[in-house]
């Protein structure tokens, strides 16, 4: 999605970005427009890109990540 298509999004960052200083600095927010769908984007560039998730794919890639599918620091 193009920083050109606001979308209505409730963000949050993550507890995991490093107080806003850090390069790890994600949002994640429910669309507001009763679709269910996610949206995500980078905390430093909230003007920058978006990706829209359904809430299907949002649900299916968190499941991942509770269950260590995405653990890559591990290999």
């Amino acid at each position: 999605m193009s920083a050109q298509e606001k979308l209505p999004v409730a963000w949050h960052i993550s507890t995991f970005s490093a107080d806003g200083g850090g390069g790890d600095c994600v949002e994640a927010g429910p669309v507001l427009d009763g679709s269910g769908r996610v949206a995500v984007r980078h905390s430093h560039d909230p003007d920058g890109s978006v990706i829209v998730y359904t809430r299907a794919e949002w649900n299916a890639f968190v499941s991942g990540v509770r269950s260590g599918e995405f653990d890559f620091l591990g290999e």
